[in-house]
């Protein structure tokens, strides 16, 4: 469920990077071109590149596009690899996203009871912009739990590691490279 949520919501949400440029372009365009300003127009683009950002995280675990030191990393083993993401997802991803989901809950659910709104003349209801945060640590801590799940899957030899396979395309363009038939 986690990977495949994660594939298709950050397949979906990257729509909105989209959605900021035009509310930022049009609010630009009606400010300087008609000169009317909205607020509420500038923290709608500020609350679509927040989704992006934190809906799409388990997503850019998943695609193995998250930061990562590869000047070290990449001087190691790939067994070694292997260990120290399982150590990094056990001991500061997991932690660490459970206890912004935690932490992060009951902010929403204050907002949402009371109506929070921003405090920007003509600005938007706050609630929603803050369940973002837990829904995103959620996604994310859930593509973590299925990358260690594989992670270890990988060392123990239950599951092929797909980071030392060739992508299809190069195989078919070097037929003599690749696993053993």
């Amino acid at each position: 469920m986690s990977t495949a949520g994660n594939r298709f919501i950050g397949r979906t949400v990257c729509w909105l990077v989209l959605a900021a440029v035009l509310v930022s372009a049009g609010n630009a365009v009606a400010r300087y071109a008609f000169k009317l300003s909205s607020n509420a127009w500038l923290e709608l683009q500020w609350y679509l590149i927040a989704a992006v950002f934190l809906l799409c995280a388990g997503y850019t675990l998943l695609k193995q596009q998250h930061v990562r030191i590869d000047i070290l990393y990449s001087r190691f083993s790939r067994r070694t690899q292997l260990k120290i993401d399982i150590f990094g997802t056990v001991f500061f991803l997991m932690p660490i996203s459970l206890l912004l989901v935690y932490l992060s809950w009951p902010v929403f659910v204050e907002a949402f009871r009371s109506g929070e709104v921003s405090g920007n003349t003509g600005g938007l209801p706050l609630w929603w912009a803050r369940l973002l945060v837990p829904i995103g640590f959620t996604l994310l801590s859930l593509q973590g739990v299925s990358e260690l799940i594989k992670r270890v899957a990988i060392l123990r030899g239950d599951i092929p590691d797909e980071a030392d396979q060739s992508p299809p395309a190069v195989a078919a363009l070097n037929p003599n490279e690749g696993p053993a038939k």
